[in-house]
């Protein structure tokens, strides 16, 4: 797990961005998990300066980390329409191959079984695009989820519908339910690429990169995976007791490029 602390996500999306950018170019078919919230954000604003530069995600797919229970794809407040907002539209994906669970089928429990295999049919996802919410969770997976859990439906905590009910008129129009894919799917992808901004931020960065491997923390369990990358700017990454050994190692990189 590499940890890169950062002035702001702005420079973290512009590194990330050109090596996306490479791993498109050289594999037009990636499939790519995609995080919504603000943290992600200056990753598809980078990318979408490469794709102005001719950088073609036409084939690219995408699945979406989740969707609300009970809201309309068609709302602006539903995540496949941010998806569609901020990642699709700018950055010319084929609306065919971006898939996002969904929140108003009729029966979600089928519908959660029926992403889980359609991200198995594609092959598995590439590189994981991810948040973490002040709570440790990841997706929509909170605490006292399974780390081995699957796409399923999930009760959101209080803290995560107040967390979101900025983007609603009032709390109680925030959904309580959701679609998530689990965090045994998550872990499944070949790369995990975690953003994480503000001191809202610290305590669930610092539990999840350094506390102990725990449903507690779901997020946590990214320390199990062999290729992390984790983003965090000074503010989110106030907790760590290691931040200053973090930076030392970035710095001193080993020259990988002969």
């Amino acid at each position: 797990m590499e940890i890169i602390i950062v002035e702001s996500l702005e420079e973290a999306g512009e590194v990330e961005a050109k090596r996306l950018a490479r791993i498109i170019d050289e594999n037009p078919e990636t499939v790519l998990g995609l995080a919504t919230g603000s943290s992600p954000l200056p990753l598809y604003q980078a990318m979408q300066r490469y794709v102005a530069a001719g950088l073609n995600m036409r084939k690219v797919s995408g699945f979406a980390l989740d969707e609300y229970i009970g809201i309309a794809a068609s709302d602006e407040r539903s995540y496949t329409a941010t998806i569609e907002r901020e990642v699709t539209g700018p950055l010319g994906l084929n609306p065919e191959l971006v898939h996002v669970p969904e929140g108003d089928a009729a029966d979600p429990q089928e519908a959660a079984e029926r992403y889980e295999a359609a991200i198995k049919s594609a092959g598995g996802v590439d590189v994981q695009i991810l948040g973490i919410g002040s709570d440790g969770h990841l997706g929509f997976n909170e605490p006292g989820s399974s780390l081995a859990s699957r796409t399923r439906i999930k009760t959101l905590s209080q803290l995560t519908r107040e967390d979101n009910a900025r983007f609603f008129a009032t709390l109680d129009e925030v959904p309580q339910h959701c679609i998530t894919q689990g965090l045994g799917t998550i872990m499944d992808a070949r790369q995990l690429l975690l953003f994480a901004q503000g001191a809202t931020k610290a305590e669930a960065i610092a539990a999840a990169l350094e506390g102990p491997v725990s449903s507690r923390c779901p997020a946590s369990v990214i320390q199990l995976h062999p290729s992390v990358t984790v983003y965090v700017d000074y503010a989110a990454a106030a907790g760590l007791e290691l931040a200053d050994f973090y930076k030392y190692i970035h710095r001193n990189k080993p020259d990988q490029s002969s």
